[in-house]
Parts: C-alpha cells; sequence; structure tokens
C-alpha cells in the first residue's frame, strides 16, 4: 500500500494490527534464542508487549524516527476510546498504543526492514 492507502485507516485500526505484528516479532525472537517451556516463553513475552515496557520503547525509538513515522506515532497516541487495563495508567498505555500504530502502519506500506531495525533496538531495553 502506499502512504494515502495507509493513512485512511484510523490510529486504531493501525494500532490493532501493529499488536500481533509486535508480538510476532517478540515470540519469534524468544523462540529462537532459547527453546524452553511455553510457560516461560509467555512469562518472557508478556514482559515485553506490556504497556509498561512499550512505553519505555517509545522513548528510545522516538529520536531516531523520521517525520513520517513521528507524526503516525503521534495520531496513535492521541487516539480516543482506549480502555486502559488495570496493569497500566492512560500514559503508558497511549504511548503503548502508539508504538503499537507505527508497527501496523509500516506493515502496511511493506517496510518490513524499518520494522526490524526498530524492533532490534527494542529488543535491546532491559526488562524489569
Amino acid at each position: 500500500m502506499d502512504t494515502r492507502e495507509v493513512n485512511q485507516y484510523s490510529p486504531l485500526t493501525l494500532a490493532f494490527l501493529g499488536d500481533s505484528v509486535y508480538e510476532q516479532l517478540v515470540r519469534e525472537k524468544l523462540v529462537l534464542e532459547a527453546n524452553m517451556p511455553v510457560g516461560k516463553l509467555h512469562v518472557y513475552a508478556v514482559k515485553r508487549v506490556r504497556a509498561n515496557f512499550q512505553s519505555k520503547a517509545f522513548d528510545v525509538i522516538t529520536p531516531i524516527l523520521t517525520e513520517e513515522e513521528t507524526t503516525i506515532m503521534k495520531r496513535g497516541r492521541n487516539a480516543t476510546g482506549n480502555t486502559v487495563p488495570k496493569s497500566s495508567n492512560p500514559v503508558e498505555y497511549r504511548r503503548a498504543t502508539a508504538l503499537e500504530c507505527l508497527f501496523g502502519y509500516l506493515y502496511l506500506k511493506g517496510e518490513t526492514q524499518r520494522i526490524q531495525e526498530l524492533f532490534e533496538i527494542i529488543w535491546k531495553i532491559e526488562v524489569e
């Protein structure tokens, strides 16, 4: 899809798709790095897909984003209609939505190399 077509989607729709793209990358990375019981894999995956971790990732990648990517992140962050889960606060959740929105946007544009580049930077963030 071209930029004009992708921009027709709402930020929350892009985030819906981006959530699955991001989680797929997390799961793949975990499986390839360590063959362990599924229960452990799930625990490690949850730590990286939670809103508070994605909020940290927002901070880490923001300085290296293009103007276009920054605009998409802002659209995702400012999207309304989210119900914030109890495990998160509204600021973290909006920033996580922004990150997912960016991943959905890049995915629809076919920019898999850029997704991988950003994901590798995010992967290096220390997990609490």
